[in-house]
């Protein structure tokens, strides 16, 4: 493991990537021993309904434009390319595979490690990877937040969520100071989540 480029995974829908999202990577590339933060957008996640979902490649599209000036930061597609629905444990072992140099670390919510329990194969990422975990009001404690590879950050939050930023987009109302510029003008110029 030593000397690995460290890479923490933020995985999500990102429907569509705000600056809340964006805060968090940062927060983790400058406070941690992370070099880089790659954003997996998830074709599907099984927990959650592919109805509201945007068009795969328009959701890569608008990670790309929100992380594009960042050296630190990647938009990946590689999910887009595996079976579905996706799982984490299949993702990592495509990235393994590819990237053998370096060290791949999950960034999650607390709220998600409540529910980790319920993740395939949830043992082996446990025993293979860092779990890098940031604190979300109102979860409860989980069994693995005493696990020698889950680390809690105090990261910044914001209450913001992407289902938010489409009910205000549907509702005609402004959204531009929650997402990223480049984000933003892209939206509105395709009339997305209207």
């Amino acid at each position: 493991m030593e000397g690995k480029k460290k890479i923490g995974l933020f995985f999500g829908s990102f429907n569509p990537i705000h600056i809340g999202h964006l805060i968090i990577a940062n927060f983790f590339v400058e406070n941690s021993n992370l070099n880089e933060v790659w954003f997996i957008i998830s074709p599907q996640n099984p927990f959650k309904n592919k109805e509201s979902l945007l068009d795969d490649r328009q959701r890569f599209y608008m990670v790309q434009l929100a992380v594009e000036d960042n050296s630190k930061f990647k938009a990946s597609n590689i999910e887009f390319h595996l079976e579905k629905p996706s799982y984490t444990i299949f993702t990592l072992a495509v990235l393994a595979e590819k990237y053998p140099n370096f060290d791949f670390v999950l960034l999650v919510g607390s709220d998600n490690l409540e529910n980790f329990g319920k993740w395939k194969n949830y043992e082996d990422i446990l025993s293979n990877h860092q779990i890098f975990v940031y604190r979300r009001p109102g979860s409860k404690n989980s069994e693995f937040d005493e696990h020698a590879n889950v680390k809690f950050f105090d990261a910044p939050l914001m209450q913001i969520s992407s289902s938010y930023i489409r009910k205000q987009i549907k509702a005609k109302r402004s959204v531009e100071y929650l997402l990223p510029p480049k984000v933003f003008d892209y939206i509105s110029e395709m009339h997305l989540y209207i």
